[in-house]
Formats: C-alpha cells, structure tokens, sequence
C-alpha cells in the first residue's frame, strides 16, 4: 500500500513519461555510422536494462559488443549527442504518462516525492522544469551517479526510514536498487516485474493501496 510510505522515489522513463521509443531512436541517431547488427545488440540491451543510464549502455556498446577499448571522452561526446536528440523530442507533454502524473499532481503533499532516473541529471531536470513537473519533487536526480548509488544518497542526506521508502519503476535496475537499499520495490508498466515483487501497480486509475 502506498499509503505506508511517506517517501516514494519515482523513475521517469516508463513511469512518468513515455520516453522510451525516443530514446531508442536517439541511439538509433547517435550510433548510425557503425554496423546494424551491433547497433541492434546495443538496442537488446538497451531495452533490457532500462535504469542503466547511456554512459553506461555506450560503454557497452564498445567494450563488449565491439571489443575495443573506448575513451571517457568519447564516451562524453556520445551522450551529449544523445543529449540533443533527447531535447529534440522529449520536450513534449503528451508524452507524459497521464495517470502516473496525475497521482503525482494529485499526493505529492502528502508523500515525499524524489525522481532517481536512469537519464541524465542534467537534462531531466531540465525537461520536467519547461513541462512545469519540477515543483512536484523535492529533488530530481539522474546520472552519471548510478541509481542504486543516488537513492543511497537520498537516504542519507534527507534522514529518511527504509522502512517508510519505496521505490517506483519499470525495470529490473529499478529492483535492484530498491533491493541494494533495503526499500521497498513497487514495480509498474512492465508485467515482467509481477511476479517479482509483492507490490505491483496494474493502473494508478484502480485504488493503488490495493495494488
């Protein structure tokens, strides 16, 4: 039940926003100059680890899919590529997920509310201030910091109970960083996560206190 919490970490990409299919493109985009067949192993992983932030799935790319070594440099330019195509198109709100949003909207006095993203920090918090969601989240995070690592950060800085914590997403990054945490793990959009966790939102429109 929700209701048991008094802070909820929220992930973005598949849980406030229906980012996804963009940001395949934009690795689509950024990578279009190497071979398909390793670009569509790179969207494979992509798709399977989706709270991986891109600093991360580039090093992927390179390290284990084309076997040669990649500098941090490079790595940056990538994902400042990634970046602008990202701006490009997720500036947009109708690519928010309307019954998650409208929760937010509707509890976020009543909760503690955090956004511990995958995506870059920089440019999530960018995106949720021009579509005016920035005033419903005490902070918004992203990386490079990993996610496990931001919302142990989180926990600490603002003193709060494990046990009064969830955390909200679609992946199984998201589990494993409520998991690494000792929080709670509320999995939604994603029906792989169902019989993985106890709690599992089918629909913010349905009573969620009753999962």
């Amino acid at each position: 039940m929700l209701s048991n919490y008094k802070t909820i970490l929220w992930d973005f990409d598949g849980v406030i926003m229906d980012s996804m299919p963009v940001r395949d493109k934009g690795f689509e985009v950024v990578l279009q100059k190497y071979p398909q067949e390793q670009v569509s192993l790179l969207m494979e992983y992509h798709r399977n680890n989706g709270g991986l932030s891109r600093y991360n799935k580039f090093r992927y790319f390179f390290e284990q899919i084309r076997k040669e070594d990649v500098t941090d440099d490079k790595i940056k330019t990538l994902a400042e590529e990634f970046s602008t195509v990202m701006l490009q198109n997720l500036l947009d709100s109708k690519l928010l997920i309307e019954e998650s949003l409208n929760f937010i909207k509707e509890n976020y006095l009543k909760y503690n509310m955090h956004v511990v993203s995958g995506s870059d920090g920089n440019e999530l918090r960018y995106i949720c201030q021009c579509l005016n969601l920035s005033k419903y989240f005490r902070s918004i995070n992203g990386s490079p910091t990993p996610k496990n690592e931001l919302v142990k950060i989180l926990l600490a800085e603002y003193q709060y109970k494990i046990e009064d914590t969830c955390l909200i997403g679609d992946s199984f990054n998201d589990l494993e960083a409520a998991e690494i945490n000792n929080i709670d793990f509320v999995g939604y959009n994603n029906e792989k996560l169902v019989d993985k966790t106890e709690n599992y939102i089918d629909s913010f429109l349905n009573d969620t206190d009753t999962f």
